[in-house]
């Protein structure tokens, strides 16, 4: 999948998505073509450096809750406060092969929050409890999954016994 090159399907959503924004639209409207066109290209841009280091990084993954939609790429993360649903960026990652994690069934918010968080670099702490700690991502899904969450892309399954 980190190899499969950028279609035009993820072009024509990215650019999309791009125009849709207020931010590019006012522009536009009062007739600042040029300007509008730069930024959305910009847009377009980073948002597919977001989607080839969600392709690429170990621990990279997308994860939605009751709080929004967020993309973690280790020390970078994108988010919104909408659901995976109204957040195109997200939904390609996702739709390319990033973990996905469903936390909106999850009902014990505070077991929840008590979880120790996904290491940046695809390592994790050896005794994985308390605050500040990190764990590796199939270590976090593991522990997520026991409380109810949804799991798309798992790469657990792609790991060899």
């Amino acid at each position: 999948m980190k190899d499969i090159p950028m279609q035009t399907g993820v072009l024509r959503v990215l650019r999309a998505t791009a125009a849709s924004w207020w931010r590019h639209k006012k522009p536009r409207r009062t007739g600042q073509t040029r300007q509008a066109q730069r930024r959305e290209r910009e847009t377009v841009l980073g948002d597919l450096g977001y989607l080839k280091q969600a392709a690429s990084l170990p621990n990279a993954h997308v994860i939605c809750g009751e709080g929004g939609t967020f993309i973690h790429l280790g020390w970078t993360t994108v988010s919104t406060f909408a659901p995976i649903e109204r957040f195109p960026l997200a939904t390609l990652a996702v739709a390319r092969g990033t973990p996905f994690i469903d936390i909106r069934p999850v009902t014990d918010v505070i077991a929840f929050a008590n979880l120790p968080r996904v290491a940046r670099d695809g390592s994790g702490d050896p005794e994985p409890s308390g605050s500040g700690k990190s764990v590796s991502l199939t270590t976090y899904i593991d522990m997520v999954e026991g409380l109810g969450a949804r799991i798309l892309n798992d790469p657990r399954s792609h790991q060899s016994a």
